[in-house]
């Protein structure tokens, strides 16, 4: 088998053939970085991202402590805003309008899923499209769908930067994405079969209601799995020589690790891996992307590159 290895910001080739998406977030943060200081530098203003966490989730919870990090690898300023999972909606929505007319805040988040008696759409609306670094506004969500500049959804454009990064061709192959998510099915569709690379694929979406889903996998060139069912894709749902993105990331149990479970991707990995010419694994693929995405899209909210 063969894989990719970074060196020097060039992937060059070495006996596997796994996407490392820990080396590649490494090595984008690291040059964002490098953009950060030369922009302070010159007397320009510190990217700030600021983030909004409700409640004690253990998973929210190290979503956003592993944000603050990477907040602190790029150079930028962060801020972290806490509330308990009892937080009025009108207080919710009231700190959402500090934050948009805070001059500092570049961009900023509120880490979802959030307690069932605030509506998750009423936030992500009132919150200003030009510091939704998240990109789950709708008016972000729509630029992206017909390719103007916008902030692009954070796992969508990690799995974008892969493919980019490890020069995998897209023009002309045919993309099944499986799931239909706001987050991550829908707008990676939209944006693999859009004009330009990556992109310009033949794209089809599956989902639940999908009847012919295992030939419609085996006509697969590229599978981008985002179905959060762990090990549904089996080999026998793939062809030889297939691209595979799990974006997968469900807690199983485990008798084999301290904490008693094993974060587990889409793709049954040791039985499909022999088949493929690139494979992301979990944990490692593309979940370190979905944060230096998000690092990016800051970068580019503290340089008004998309919004004035």
């Amino acid at each position: 088998m063969k894989s990719e290895a970074l060196n020097n910001n060039q992937l060059t080739e070495s006996p596997m053939n796994i996407i490392d998406g820990k080396a590649t977030a490494q090595q984008i943060k690291a040059e964002i970085a490098a953009e950060v200081k030369e922009i302070v530098a010159a007397g320009g203003k510190q990217p700030h991202l600021a983030a909004v966490l409700v409640g004690h989730d253990g998973g929210s919870e190290t979503y956003v402590a592993a944000k603050c990090k990477a907040c602190e690898e790029c150079g930028f300023k962060s801020t972290l805003i806490r509330y308990e999972a009892d937080v009025t909606e009108q207080e919710l929505l009231a700190c959402i309008d500090r934050l948009n007319q805070d001059a500092d805040i570049d961009g900023f988040i509120v880490q979802l899923p959030l307690p069932k008696h605030i509506s998750e759409q009423k936030i992500i609306e009132a919150i200003d499209y030009r510091k939704d670094v998240d990109g789950f506004h709708p008016i972000n969500v729509g630029r992206t769908s017909i390719g103007l500049p916008a902030f692009v959804s954070a796992t969508p454009a990690g799995i974008l930067e892969l493919l980019k990064r490890y020069n995998i061709e897209t023009a002309g192959k045919h993309c099944v994405v499986l799931g239909r998510s706001n987050i991550v099915g829908k707008p990676v569709a939209s944006l693999m079969m859009q004009k330009g690379y990556p992109g310009d694929a033949t794209v089809t979406v599956c989902h639940s209601k999908s009847k012919d889903l295992k030939e419609q996998c085996l006509k697969a060139d590229i599978i981008i799995a985002a179905l959060g069912s762990p090990e549904f894709v089996k080999a026998d749902m793939v062809k030889d020589g297939a691209v595979i993105v799990d974006v997968g990331t469900t807690r199983v149990p485990s008798t084999v690790t301290k904490s008693g479970f094993k974060l587990t991707g889409d793709v049954k990995f040791d039985e499909v891996a022999p088949k493929c010419s690139y494979i992301t694994p979990v944990p490692g693929g593309v979940g370190p992307m979905t944060i230096c995405s998000l690092m990016m899209n800051t970068l580019h909210a503290g340089k008004k590159t998309y919004y004035r």
